[in-house]
């Protein structure tokens, strides 16, 4: 018998998602309510960059971010007060090796973490830890974490990444409401490369060295959490695409690693 859960990329797209009534974050609350529920959750979050180190939250009640500006005040008024897990960091430093990480009692749950655990689990009773993008990695250090955070998904540990698989904020000013063939492209070359577990076509996206990487892949932070839900892998795992929507510059793009039965219609 195994607490085996699964391992998500979930694209979070703006703050407003949250708040507003659509298909995404519809197919979040369905997922959340499909899942087991998890031991506790590891949220790796493309709003939380750091150098050197991967920092991890600590302390019993981790504050909530809000990393962002303009948005209506109902978005800063939330807040996601679930408990932290100092347990789990200290099995994330076995597993990535202590002198890999970094404890952080100074900084919370940012959009990118509670933006997509807050419609799965809206009664923030889930223990969770957010992770940092250690930013002095290369993309195939950053899968190589992945892989070494695997075995959580045994111990009931459900691993989220968040992010956007296609993240251009300068480019998508302009170009709401369009879907420009380069992007296309991209989410295509990203979709098969996830359902044939090519991971050297994910690091050579990474890489950003045609156009569609170029533009899609952009800074760079919102798509290397998808390498940590791919590193995740492990055999036997269905792969399963939802949320497969593209906006000018920005797609939604989610994937789960693990049992297809659970994810929500797409």
């Amino acid at each position: 018998m195994t607490d085996r859960v699964p391992a998500l990329f979930l694209g979070h797209g703006s703050p407003m998602t949250t708040i507003t009534d659509n298909p995404e974050v519809r197919a979040l609350r369905e997922l959340g309510r499909a899942l087991p529920k998890p031991k506790a959750i590891l949220a790796i979050t493309a709003h939380w960059e750091t150098h050197g180190r991967t920092h991890l939250t600590v302390g019993d009640s981790p504050r909530t971010i809000h990393d962002f500006r303009g948005f209506p005040q109902e978005l800063y008024d939330i807040r996601y007060n679930a408990p932290g897990a100092d347990w789990l960091v200290d099995r994330v430093g076995e597993l990535l090796g202590e002198e890999r990480i970094a404890r952080d009692a100074g900084w919370g749950f940012d959009h990118g973490a509670w933006g997509v655990v807050l419609p799965m689990f809206p009664e923030a009773d889930i223990p969770l830890v957010a992770m940092s993008l250690d930013r002095a990695l290369s993309p195939a250090e950053h899968l190589a974490l992945g892989e070494r955070l695997a075995p959580l998904r045994d111990e009931g540990v459900l691993i989220v990444a968040s992010g956007n698989v296609i993240h251009n904020l300068a480019l998508w000013r302009g170009a709401q409401g369009t879907r420009p063939e380069w992007a296309l492209t991209f989410r295509e070359t990203i979709n098969t490369a996830l359902r044939t577990d090519d991971d050297a076509a994910l690091l050579a996206a990474a890489a950003g060295r045609d156009e569609p990487s170029a533009l899609a892949v952009n800074s760079g932070e919102h798509f290397l959490p998808l390498l940590y839900a791919a590193g995740a892998r492990l055999p036997g795992d269905a792969v399963t695409i939802f949320n497969d929507t593209v906006d000018g510059a920005l797609s939604m793009t989610s994937v789960m690693m693990g049992d297809k039965a659970l994810t929500p219609a797409h």
